[in-house]
Order: structure tokens, then C-alpha cells, then sequence
């Protein structure tokens, strides 16, 4: 039986796609916006830093909640509209403190939504996990239209609207909410280790090491690389253009990605994504003003995040079963895109105007090798 006959396929993937969607408007467009309202690349750092700040406590907490009261979707419905009325207050005023402010409560009820909606999904797939790259792949394709559209947008028109984009499109996010079902426990199993024990494993340590360091070296990319390009002369369209090349080169991953997990392992995939992202890096740092290197470093994220993440996503709900699925999914967010967003958030913008854009990229691609050798060393196995 096909997984899509069992699996509420099409209202998984609306959420997906106006989450990323979101995120579309956020990640390549927040630093643009801050700069655009006068702050600097050390103020723009520790904005984006107090917002993933919130993801190293928020998403544990939330799987603590999920956990006792069993009902995932719930809890996704309640603070994805809590965290659009919650970002909606930065029209009031543009002060540091004022968005420092907003940006923490926004944070810690959006960051509630994805760790939770992952283990549902998951569990709506049961046995066909594997499968799950073709849902997230229209998560891809959200990103994709806003960050091309606004782009356009933005150029023509302003950066000043970028705060009303994203209300649209995590306004979005809530009404799809509405209509995913809450997934039943069939597909869980009862057999599961204690968390803690869980946790004291070799493989386990390495694998969480391995998120933070990846994530960490995403922060200058995440926090400057709009900045980065426009500094080096290119159009608000282009740059719109260029993160969309790389998503659609993670939507193209995604889409076959079922088949390269039983084929190829979780460990081979995760090894050879650490090694390209470390490629990448080194060749946005060294060469920003050649186009076509940038153009295929952006084909790279294809590897820098598409199959790390699915591969991460598997390895994840492999190794944390039961009503660990929600605490072990929330472990991956605040470890990974908690305590290393925030370190890289920070690093980059205290290093971004000196040494300079060369070395913060350079640093990150160090931060991946490492990462590399740590998952070559200690994930010694797979399932």
C-alpha cells in the first residue's frame, strides 16, 4: 500500500510550504531589513541570535507539554497564531530593545511549530519514514516562491515591507494548521530507553556535536549572505535568485532522497554532505565577486543542509522511538539550530566587519571539517 493512501499528504505538505515560506521572508531578507533600519553588523547579529536563542529552551519545554498531554497539533495550532501576533507588534516601533523584545517571545512560541509538526508527520508515515523527504520537498518549494518574488518586491518597491510578508505567511501557517489531522499512537512503539540512557551513548553525543557544528557554520551565511552579496554589487532580485537556486537544489535532493537512505546509509550521507558544506563555505568566502563559483556553491545546499537535514530528520526518529520522538526532534532544534544558530549568529556579526567576510566563511568551513571528522570517528554505525 502507498504511503500517500494512508498519509494526510497534501495538508502535511500546505504547512510545510507556507512554514518555509516564512522562513523564505525571514532568513534571506531579516538581515537586509535590520541594516535598511540603521543597525549594525554587530546589532544585526545579536537580533538574529536572540531569536534562535529561544530554541536551545522553547523546543524541549513544548515536547515536555506534547509529551504529558499527547496532542501534538494542538499545541502547534495555539503558538502559531500566538507567534504572529507576537512578531506583529515590531510595527510599533524600530528601537534595539523594542525588537530585541518582540523577537524573544516571537521566538519561543514559533519554535514550538516545527519540532512538534515533524514528529507527527513522521508518525502519520509509520513504517514509510523514509518518505518523508517528499513531504518536506514542498517546504522547499514555499521558500523558493517568496524568496524570488520579494526579491523582486523588495528591489522595486522596499525592504520596509518585509515584516507584513512574513505576517502573511505565518498567518498561513496557522490556517493549515487547522486542518492536520493529530496523528494516532499505532505507529509507535512502546519499547524506549530511558532519555538519559539515550543520551550517555557515544553515537548519540557525536550525532548532537556533529548538528551544533554544522549549524554553527551556517550562522554567516544565514545572518550576512544578503548583506555579503549586495556588498559585493548584486541586485536584491539576484540575490533573491540566488537563494532560490539553492533550494531548488535541495527540493531536487528531497525528491529522491527515499531512495538514497536504504541504498546508501545514514552515515555515508551524512559524511559526504559535511565535506561539500565545507567546499561551499570556502568558496563564498574566497571568491564573492565570480558568479559562477557563487552559482555552484549554491548548488551545495543541496548537500550543506538538504540531505544533512533529511538524513539528520531519519536518524533522529530512528534512534528516539516511542514518546521520545518529540524530545529527540526538539534535542536536534535547540542543539542544532538553538546553541549553534545563536553561536554562529553572534561569531559572525562580532567578526564580520573585522577580519572580514573571508575569514567568518573560512571559520565556518573549519567548523563543518571538524564536524566531519567527529561523524567519520564516532558514528561508527548506522540503521
Amino acid at each position: 500500500m502507498s504511503p500517500y493512501t494512508t498519509t494526510p499528504y497534501w495538508r502535511l505538505s500546505g504547512f510545510y510550504f507556507f512554514y518555509f515560506a516564512s522562513l523564505g521572508v525571514f532568513v534571506p531578507y531579516w538581515g537586509l531589513y535590520l541594516q535598511w533600519q540603521g543597525f549594525s553588523a554587530q546589532e544585526i547579529g545579536e537580533l538574529t541570535a536572540i531569536f534562535l536563542g529561544a530554541r536551545i529552551i522553547a523546543p524541549n519545554l513544548w515536547a515536555w507539554l506534547a509529551d504529558f498531554h499527547g496532542q501534538r497539533m494542538r499545541i502547534v495550532r495555539v503558538t502559531s497564531i500566538i507567534g504572529t501576533i507576537a512578531f506583529s507588534a515590531i510595527l510599533l516601533d524600530n528601537s534595539y530593545i523594542w525588537i530585541a523584545v518582540v523577537m524573544l517571545v516571537f521566538s519561543i512560541f514559533w519554535n514550538a511549530t516545527l519540532p512538534q509538526f515533524e514528529a507527527n508527520t513522521l508518525q502519520h508515515l509509520g513504517k514509510n519514514s523514509h518518505h518523508y523527504s517528499k513531504i518536506r520537498l514542498w517546504g522547499s518549494i514555499g521558500f523558493i516562491f517568496t524568496v524570488t518574488a520579494l526579491g523582486i518586491v523588495f528591489e522595486k518597491i522596499s525592504i520596509d515591507l518585509m515584516p507584513i510578508a512574513l505576517i502573511i505567511t505565518m498567518t498561513g501557517i496557522w490556517i493549515m494548521s487547522l486542518s492536520v489531522p493529530e496523528s494516532s499512537d499505532h505507529n509507535l512503539t512502546h519499547k524506549q530507553l530511558p532519555l538519559r540512557d539515550i543520551l550517555k551513548q557515544p553515537a548519540i553525543l557525536a550525532f548532537f556535536t556533529v548538528c551544533f557544528l554544522v549549524i554553527l557554520s551556517h550562522g554567516p551565511y544565514y545572518t550576512f549572505y544578503s548583506i555579503y552579496l549586495e556588498q559585493n554589487g548584486y541586485s536584491r532580485t539576484l540575490i533573491g535568485q540566488l537563494w532560490a537556486l539553492g533550494v531548488l537544489a535541495e527540493v531536487i535532493v528531497f525528491i529522491f532522497m527515499h531512495r538514497f537512505i536504504p541504498r546508501y546509509g545514514l552515515r555515508l550521507i551524512l559524511i559526504l554532505s559535511l565535506l561539500l558544506s565545507t567546499l561551499r563555505w570556502l568558496l563564498i568566502g574566497l571568491f564573492p565577486n565570480m558568479i559562477t563559483v557563487l552559482l555552484f556553491a549554491q548548488l551545495l545546499h543541496a548537500a550543506s543542509f538538504g540531505t544533512f537535514h533529511a538524513a539528520a530528520i531519519a536518524w533522529v526518529h530512528q534512534h528516539f522511538v516511542g514518546k521520545n520522538q518529540a524530545r529527540g526532534q526538539a534535542l536536534y532544534s535547540s542543539i542544532g539550530f538553538g546553541a549553534g544558530g545563536v553561536l554562529g549568529s553572534l561569531t559572525s556579526g562580532y567578526l564580520w566587519d573585522n577580519p572580514g567576510p573571508t575569514f567568518t566563511f573560512i571559520l565556518a568551513g573549519i567548523s563543518t571539517l571538524l564536524a566531519t571528522y567527529i561523524a567519520f570517528k564516532w558514528l561508527n554505525f548506522d540503521k
